[in-house]
């Protein structure tokens, strides 16, 4: 073997070595089911929120933080997310998951509306191409409504992954330990979509296995819907 072949090599492994150690995810997981007052209490979204965050925390390069309840107030949650997202380089993920009343223009956090705007902020600070928003609400299809004035933002590449159309409720029982779009989400991400045995799960598998299972669970009156600029392949979690 020549000396020109071994060195290219060696920067070719170096380079893929590099790639591979800088995939790191950043995530954010928020969940609010107990509201000011009774009226508005739900069941299972902080418990959807530690979930994806337990999740998560088992994959070595993770970095996560978990906002619930009375501390995922709108101010808590851009304060976490800037702080979270800014130490992201540009091939690494950014995930931002939310559980809770869902709004046409945005989540409802603990103390009043948090609007998709905030976050597409704080996402356009962020060097990660890979940016996505996972929300487990009812009428979160209407964010696509809403994003499309930032479709083709080159700074906001965002996939957005909502639990339900514009006009659907986003199922939770009492028997179950998260809600119908979480239960599937974390089936999928834990490598139920993952099609081709790589270990990496694409927003394509991902889309594919939990729309499937969300559809079937709630007897086809919920649908997931997957929106954004993005490639199919973009990796959304990289068990490596």
């Amino acid at each position: 073997m020549s000396r020109c072949v071994s060195i290219f090599i060696l920067l070719f492994l170096a380079a893929f070595s590099h790639q591979a150690d800088a995939q790191n995810i950043y995530l954010l997981s928020v969940g609010v089911a107990d509201y000011p007052g009774d009226r508005n209490d739900l069941v299972l979204p902080a418990e959807d929120a530690k979930a994806i965050y337990e999740l998560f925390k088992k994959n070595g390069k993770v970095t996560a933080s978990l906002l619930t309840d009375s501390k995922a107030t709108r101010k808590a949650i851009v304060a976490s997310a800037e702080s979270l997202f800014q130490k992201a380089e540009k091939d690494d993920i950014v995930i931002f998951f939310f559980s809770g009343h869902g709004e046409r223009r945005g989540f409802c956090a603990y103390d009043g509306i948090l609007k998709y705007s905030s976050i597409r902020r704080v996402f356009s600070k962020c060097k990660a191409a890979n940016k996505m928003i996972f929300a487990d609400s009812c009428l979160s299809g209407a964010l696509r409504e809403v994003s499309k004035d930032h479709y083709r933002d080159p700074n906001n590449n965002i996939m957005l992954f909502l639990s339900s159309r514009s006009n659907e409720l986003s199922n939770e029982a009492i028997y179950m330990k998260n809600g119908y779009f979480t239960t599937c989400l974390l089936r999928a991400l834990r490598g139920g979509a993952d099609t081709d045995r790589d270990r990496i799960i694409t927003a394509k598998e991902l889309f594919v296995s939990v729309s499937k299972s969300v559809t079937t669970l709630s007897k086809d009156s919920q649908h997931p819907v997957m929106w954004g600029n993005f490639d199919d392949n973009m990796p959304v979690m990289v068990w490596k």
